[in-house]
């Protein structure tokens, strides 16, 4: 017959056996969990970086425009930047605002929560950005993009709200 003392010592070094695992598996996993992290944040910032990219060339080809305002119109449409992808894709019947990306998604949504048209200045705080002059010149682009692909109308110069081709609550807020 085993003693007691000698049972709670054989006890006591399973347990002990059983901490020293898990504890190697929680440090395990806490290097996956930081690598994971790591992976994410550069995503993250890459996202972030080519929305700010494509919102300043979008900015940019409406400055030569608005210069050239007697310039004569080219014969073809300018090459799409990028890579060959379509960020924006045209609005189309069934189509949900879930196929944008999130910022051009978001805007939607705010355009289509609003109880009138809003302008682009409107929109920067409520997208989570600073209201500087970029930033709304850079939403103000987005906008301009999402007019063009038939996704919100521009009723007024500046003053934009969602297009009226199909039901706005139909397209966004099916989540």
């Amino acid at each position: 017959m085993v003693s007691l003392p000698e049972e709670l010592q054989a006890r006591e070094a399973a347990a002990r056996q059983r901490v020293e695992e898990l504890e190697a598996a929680a440090a395990e996993l806490a290097v996956r969990l930081e690598r994971a992290r790591e992976d994410l944040s550069r995503l993250e910032i890459t996202r972030e970086t080519v929305a700010q990219v494509l919102g300043e060339l979008s900015a940019a080809e409406a400055a030569p425009e608005v210069e050239a305002r007697d310039a004569p119109k080219p014969k073809k449409a300018p090459a799409p930047h990028g890579i060959g992808v379509m960020a924006v894709p045209p609005w189309r019947v069934g189509l949900v605002a879930q196929v944008l990306p999130d910022v051009y998604r978001d805007i939607v949504e705010i355009v289509a929560d609003a109880p009138g048209p809003l302008q682009a200045k409107q929109i920067v705080p409520r997208i989570g950005l600073e209201a500087t002059t970029s930033k709304i010149e850079g939403t103000r682009g987005k906008l301009k993009r999402l007019v063009e692909r038939g996704w919100l109308d521009e009723d007024a110069p500046g003053r934009f709200t969602l297009a009226r081709h199909a039901p706005g609550a139909d397209r966004v807020n099916s989540r």
